[in-house]
């Protein structure tokens, strides 16, 4: 574990040295990031479908390649706005009198990053564009569930960075126990809300401030005037991608009464729709490992044992308990009750829960009786109900008439509330979590200490200054 304070302190020394970080070195930084993964974007796709024992090379394309390079490069066009220095106003008459007032970013330091296995690539460039914007330093601890990826990371880096601008760090749960407990200018954790509360306890022993983005159920509310076509695909579709493995995957869909059955045709059409068969189809992603399959199974059977009625779409009639691909088809369940363990967790996979509500408060009602999510999904027509859905629930963000697409938008803030997360970043929220906002006042040229009655012996000035301040 000696070797992880090494890397930090030959960071952190590098990192003094080099004050300040100039726009172009950032440009530099962030230009290589892009590099070392378009340059390895066979051998990413390559090392992600070995770690999940399948994985659409497309769609893996869509969500770890184009999706880590395009924030790179929002940065890159971005950075010399960003890092601009704000002006602020000072109290009267100090403007008059010449003082000034404004806010400077600077790089924190060095910053650790520790990233899942669902998308290995993207969550570990998605905050490195915003660490190197902010011109820092950079320390990765990758998921033991996703070995070839990590080993990938650990191969190519040396390549496009010294290993006092960017270290890879790989390993276990004792790795990772350790890793969160450096004395890091900056933590980012992505990940499940359990390990999050023990990435949050490590920190704070060093005072580490931390973005956490965590998880939760994500609920989906089809509202008046939707389109159940269009709502119930881009569910499926939402869903579906990565098998479900996804932190803001819709983890349950609310529907009127009435509308039920509509929903659970739409969902079943758009799923058959889109992948007709499953175990050979190049197109499905498999469950990530046989503990995570397992875990997916029981939240079945813990909700069939508990009264839920379960469909399986399986539009090729496939034999999945004759395989060992951990390819798991959708399961839509109905009746669902809130002592199921599938109303409980985060789903994390192709299960989903479809409960009834009776109008929208009730609807809203059943978002807000459990931890504010990740997500928020609005599908419907009626202006005054979306409005009443977006001011009475609480999210880290909400897309409105499809699900998840808001993370992809590079000039709006992605993060949680409360159990779903703390803090955010991408784009310019991303610079400023990883910069340091620091005020500068430069006095002016006056006696204004005279002036304003602060020097001793106080008398009527200091009085006439306490009225002017109070109002």
């Amino acid at each position: 574990m000696n070797d992880l304070h090494a890397i930090l302190a030959a960071q952190r020394e590098s990192f003094m040295n080099e004050l300040p970080v100039s726009i172009a070195t950032r440009k530099d930084r962030l230009t290589r990031a892009a590099a070392m993964i378009a340059d390895n974007a066979e051998g990413f796709c390559d090392a992600l479908s070995e770690d999940f024992g399948h994985r659409s090379r497309e769609q893996s394309m869509l969500t770890d390649i184009a999706s880590s390079v395009a924030p790179i490069k929002h940065a890159i066009k971005s950075v010399e706005r960003w890092a601009k220095r704000d002006k602020r106003s000072v109290q009267f008459p100090l403007g008059l009198l010449g003082a000034r007032a404004w806010v400077e970013y600077q790089p924190k330091g060095v910053v650790g990053v520790i990233s899942p296995w669902n998308f290995p690539v993207n969550l570990v460039m998605g905050p490195l564009a915003g660490v190197f914007a902010a011109g820092n330093r950079a320390m990765v601890k990758t998921s033991e569930f996703t070995p070839r990826v990590a080993a990938l990371f650990d191969e190519i880096v040396g390549k496009y960075f010294a290993a006092e601008e960017l270290a890879f760090v790989s390993g276990g749960p004792e790795v990772g126990k350790a890793f969160a407990s450096l004395p890091f200018d900056h933590l980012i954790f992505t990940g499940a809300t359990s390990v999050g509360k023990h990435i949050l306890h490590a920190a704070a022993d060093n005072l580490v401030p931390v973005t956490l983005e965590l998880g939760g159920k994500s609920p989906v509310i089809v509202g008046k005037g939707a389109d159940l076509k269009q709502a119930t695909e881009r569910v499926a579709l939402g869903k579906m991608l990565n098998a479900g493995q996804i932190c803001l995957a819709p983890d349950y869909v609310l529907v009127e009464a009435s509308e039920e059955a509509a929903v659970v045709d739409g969902l079943r059409n758009a799923a058959t729709a889109m992948y007709p068969t499953l175990l050979s189809n190049p197109d499905y992603t498999s469950v990530v490992n046989d503990r995570h399959f397992q875990r997916l199974t029981d939240l079945i059977d813990d909700a069939r044992a508990k009264g839920a009625k379960v469909e399986v779409i399986n539009p090729g009639n496939e034999d999945f308990g004759a395989s060992n691909a951990r390819k798991m088809p959708l399961h839509i369940v109905t009746d669902v009750t809130d002592d199921m363990a599938i109303m409980q967790e985060e789903i994390f996979g192709p299960l989903l829960p479809v409960r009834r509500y009776s109008g929208i408060d009730d609807a809203i009602a059943q978002v807000n009786r459990r931890d504010r999510p990740l997500g928020l999904y609005y599908f419907g027509g009626d202006a005054g109900e979306r409005r009443r859905v977006l001011d009475r629930t609480i999210s880290g963000g909400v897309t409105v008439d499809d699900v998840i697409f808001h993370v992809s938008m590079e000039d709006l803030p992605f993060g949680g509330v409360g159990p779903s997360g703390m803090g955010s970043y991408h784009g310019h929220d991303g610079f400023r979590t990883f910069s340091h906002a620091k005020a500068v006042y430069k006095q002016a040229r006056f006696d204004v200490a005279k002036l304003a009655g602060l020097k001793p012996p106080y008398g009527k000035a200091t009085l006439a200054s306490v009225k002017r301040q109070m109002g």
